[in-house]
């Protein structure tokens, strides 16, 4: 079965994909699949081969597409389209749930519909037509969110463009930072508390929505939230199993299902939390999350015996056989 590997990609989430897509392409069982490395460039451009060659070109030599892109166009529905096009299947969520997990705002409705706890928050966009005064936003999230606050773009993930902001002079200073990546800004209000991470295997070991051990997330120093360099520096302790109560674990297990079910997300996901003493937190739900060496789902497969090469198999399986 001939795979191709999608990785790159125009977003900011470029280099990561391209080790997640490299992870793919080393540990695909031989004699099983023949592996297609295909590159996106930052301008959008796929390559097959080391040649630049359009979908449609790249599709009639594919059986089926591992999507290993992270991030906007790979995460948030965009190549889903075009993948959707070609007709040929494709690993991880469909456009819609894709498009919805990527979007926080619309992704924190459906949480909060299904029961989720989330935390408080407010979304800036700027009027129509008006210049986005990141002054005036910051006095606004004043007088509704509590200080102090996280600012994130609504529809990025791996924390890029997320800043913590603690007055509201750093709030407008961080407003203004984080509006050079999204039209439309996420404040919330900044919990305190564990942090852990949650995996899901659909279809896995006799179960539909397979929970893999909770992964506990310490940030490196004192840093009240962590950044994009962060996550990927090697520096972050992770935990698994997490050493969380059985009421604890049970919690964030079930809210992790909810929200994968919630967002109708495909084949597997990861979701955020922090633990509070007021509660779990349901922070967000990833659709495609890094599968690189660091990365925290690989981690979780590991602890309950699954191979990197058998969960690849299990995805693909699961995608050209829907």
């Amino acid at each position: 079965m001939r795979v191709g590997v999608l990785r790159g990609g125009p977003g900011h989430e470029y280099k990561v994909s391209l080790e997640t897509g490299q992870s793919v392409l080393r540990c695909l069982p031989e004699g099983k699949y023949e592996s297609r490395d295909i590159l996106i460039d930052k301008n959008g451009v796929w390559h097959l081969a080391g040649l630049p060659a359009t979908p449609s070109r790249i599709a009639k030599q594919i059986d089926v597409f591992f999507n290993a892109l992270h991030g906007e166009f790979g995460e948030d529905g965009q190549v889903q389209r075009i993948l959707d096009s070609l007709a040929v299947p494709y690993t991880g969520s469909g456009l819609a749930a894709s498009a919805l997990a990527m979007n926080k705002q619309r992704a924190k409705e459906l949480f909060r519909q299904a029961g989720l706890r989330v935390p408080l928050g407010l979304t800036i966009a700027p009027s129509a037509g008006r210049r986005f005064d990141p002054a005036v936003a910051s006095r606004q999230v004043f007088q509704r969110v509590s200080p102090p606050w996280v600012v994130k773009p609504v529809d990025r993930g791996s924390s890029v463009g997320l800043y913590f902001a603690r007055t509201v002079w750093e709030l407008a200073e961080a407003l203004a930072a984080a509006s050079a990546y999204s039209d439309t800004l996420l404040v919330e209000h900044h919990l305190r508390g564990r942090e852990a991470t949650v995996g899901i295997v659909d279809n896995f070991r006799g179960q539909d929505n397979y929970v893999l051990p909770i992964v506990e997330i310490r940030k490196p120093g004192r840093k009240p939230v962590w950044t994009y360099d962060d996550k990927y520096s090697g520096e972050t302790e992770e935990i698994c199993p997490a050493a969380f109560s059985e009421a604890e674990k049970q919690e964030m297990e079930r809210m992790a299902v909810a929200a994968h079910r919630a967002l109708g997300l495909r084949h597997y996901s990861r979701s955020d939390f922090i633990l509070t003493s007021h509660g779990v937190y349901l922070l967000e739900t990833n659709s495609l999350p890094g599968l690189t060496t660091e990365s925290l789902l690989p981690k979780a497969l590991a602890a309950v015996g699954c191979a990197y090469a058998d969960f690849l198999d299990h995805v693909i399986t699961l995608a050209v056989t829907r």
